[in-house]
């Protein structure tokens, strides 16, 4: 397999045409337009391929929803105030139990912002972000080789739970360049009884959101909530880095594990035992992997490009067993990992072993 040189938003498109998308409909927004420049180019040069600039992002969305009940492996990506507008066409994949990916490369919020990577959409993406009970499957990649093996992995994961999945990475990522192999997709397995055809000489399909009596509308809603039952007791994923020996573990994920794991670097080098958890599965969380942790740990600190959202989770996984302290940089601000450690090194007190509450 070859190793390629690759930016971040082309190896997503890339990995999104060799896991068999054949419709993609987007609208401009920095940073993510080398996806749909990139999208354009080569679903011309595959069989079946179509790609739609749309009008706006709710027309955008809204093409994904009518291309996946037609059975097309679908995607669309934007930046945050993108997804924003996306969110009643995404409400409605859930609702109609219909596949397809959508991409968020995240940026300096709330508003129109900034253009600098930012993880303030880790609410909007893990609670549904839409109106409803509904969830969606989030992806956390943290490097360029993540970047295509999450996207391939998006559209089984999508096609296997009749549902949207979301990667959310930032801005720095679609803009990086790293090496990459892209790895052989799995053949898709979606039945043919869940896409719409016409009807010909047998009954008619139908796929609807709109469920006027509330009765059949609850059901459809405990429906729903079995199928996330599901999704969350089997497609957790996380990453252990350095905590075998650790005294004190570092919670963060995208671009904030790559910080953090420079920060590690330094701080076991001035003699500080530090590790990293790093959800790869935003939603589905994993709550008892990082609950069993904090069975032996007693401190974490979780660092995020935000306010602090995931923070939450956090505290919910470890439920008191532990200390939390967090150190956030909202905005658009990408700190180093240097200032990372030196964050570390003040907040943990290493003679008491214990590190400040947040």
């Amino acid at each position: 397999m070859n190793k390629v040189l690759m930016q971040g938003n082309k190896i997503i498109g890339e990995a999104a045409i060799r896991a068999g998308c054949r419709f993609y409909a987007g609208y401009p927004i920095t940073p993510q337009n080398e996806i749909p420049e990139y999208m354009a180019e080569r679903l011309r040069e595959v069989e079946g391929g179509v790609f739609i600039q749309s009008e706006s992002e709710v027309a955008a969305i809204h093409m994904v929803i009518g291309a996946s009940a037609a059975g097309a492996r679908s995607m669309t990506s934007s930046s945050s105030p993108g997804i924003s507008l996306k969110q009643e066409g995404i409400s409605s994949l859930a609702a109609c139990e219909l596949p397809a990916v959508i991409v968020n490369m995240m940026r300096g919020g709330p508003g129109l912002g900034n253009i600098s990577p930012s993880q303030g959409d880790y609410f909007q993406a893990t609670r549904g972000g839409g109106h409803g009970d509904y969830r969606v499957i989030v992806l956390g990649p943290d490097s360029a080789q993540e970047l295509a093996d999450l996207t391939m992995d998006a559209f089984d994961l999508a096609d296997r739970y009749r549902t949207p999945v979301m990667i959310l990475a930032d801005g720095m990522m679609g803009q990086m360049m790293e090496p990459v192999i892209f790895k052989t997709p799995k053949p898709r397995a979606y039945p043919e009884s869940f896409i719409m055809k016409g009807a010909g000489a047998g009954k008619s399909k139908i796929i609807r959101g709109l469920i006027l009596d509330p009765l059949d509308m609850e059901e459809h809603n405990w429906t729903l909530d079995r199928k996330y039952q599901v999704i969350a007791r089997k497609e957790t994923r996380h990453e252990l880095y350095k905590a075998d020996d650790a005294e004190l573990i570092l919670v963060a994920y995208g671009t904030g594990a790559r910080i953090a794991k420079g920060a590690i670097k330094r701080l076991r080098e001035s003699g500080l035992r530090v590790g990293l958890f790093r959800p790869i599965t935003l939603w589905p969380f994993p709550t008892n992997e990082l609950r069993d942790l904090a069975k032996k740990i007693e401190n974490f600190l979780v660092f995020e490009m935000s306010t602090g959202q995931m923070v939450e989770d956090v505290r919910l996984a470890i439920q008191g067993r532990a200390r939390i302290g967090f150190h956030g940089r909202p905005g658009g601000v990408v700190p180093t990992p240097v200032e990372l450690a030196n964050v570390v090194m003040r907040k943990y007190d290493r003679k008491e072993g214990i590190i400040d509450h947040y």
